[in-house]
Formats: structure tokens, sequence, C-alpha cells
């Protein structure tokens, strides 16, 4: 009695099995276009990391080294330089000269950027880094800085022109 039990159940389990995947055979599949069409992300997609500016162009990142600290798998790179008054690269006392990071050693966690205390550094949706030479694959900060608009005056030179007249 308790064979034919077994033979019952495991029959019972084997056609519930089944149900799910005839179930799934006769829904519609669905294909991406890719590479035809983009893809569509979610806003929270990790994709290549883009280093952000501030309202007046200047630099987001102060150097500050969070990022490199939080990253498990080591492949942030930073060296950091002083700010002058000539010379103003970011709105801290301190900027980053040097920006890199390794993606044949990133894992795209996040800890880089939830650690960042200016929102410098966030996740872009960018994903086509593909490549068989690894050392393309180290990104340098003018390959990850957001671009200046073509027709972006700083607020600075903006007040200056306002208040000579021009």
């Amino acid at each position: 009695m308790a064979l034919i039990t077994q033979i019952l159940s495991n029959a019972a389990a084997v056609a519930k099995g089944m149900s799910v995947t005839f179930k799934e055979m006769l829904q519609p599949s669905v294909t991406e276009d890719y590479p035809d069409a983009p893809p569509v992300f979610q806003e929270r997609y990790r994709g290549v990391h883009v280093l952000q500016r501030d309202e007046n162009g200047l630099e987001k990142c102060v150097g500050c080294f969070l990022c490199a600290a939080a990253c498990p798998s080591n492949c942030i790179y930073i060296e950091a330089a002083e700010n002058t008054e000539e010379g103003r690269i970011s709105g801290g006392e301190r900027y980053a000269s040097v920006y890199n990071i390794d993606y044949s050693r990133c894992i795209f966690c996040g800890y880089c950027v939830e650690a960042c205390p200016t929102d410098a550094i966030t996740h872009g949706h960018d994903f086509e880094i593909a490549s068989y030479n690894t050392s393309t694959l180290v990104y340098r900060k003018e390959q990850m800085l957001t671009p200046l608009p073509a027709d972006f005056k700083p607020l600075v030179v903006a007040e200056q022109e306002a208040s000579h007249g021009h």
C-alpha cells in the first residue's frame, strides 16, 4: 500500500512539473532586438561608471579615496592633487588628478557609488566594453567624465559678464 501511494505521489509531482512546462510553452516568447534596437534598461541598471560635474562645470570628485576604499575588487586607482585659485578643477580643496577604473576587475557592485559623499561617481547605462585586450579595459578619468554642453557658461563667468554689462 505504501508503494502505491509513493508511486501516485511521484506521478502527481511529475504531472505538476509538466503542467508548468506546457503552460510556459504556450506563452509568447520575449525577444530583444539587440543589436538592431537599443536595449531598454531599468533605472537602477549598473553600467559603466560616469564621473559627474556640478552646475558650475567643475568636477564633483574631491579626491577623498572613499570609493577606492569601499571597492571589494580593488579596481579603482586615484591620485589626488590640490586645487589652486588659478586652476580650480573641483569645488573642494582637492581633486582627482588621476582616476582610473580597471573594468577587468570591476564587479559592478555599486559600493563606490554608495560610498561617494559628493555623488561624483554614478553608474551609467553603457555596457558594451568587451575587449580582447585587457589594457583597453582600464578607463581613465577623461573617458568617464561627463562632457560639458557646447553652450555651457560657468555661473562665475556669467555673473561677471552681467556685472560688467557685456
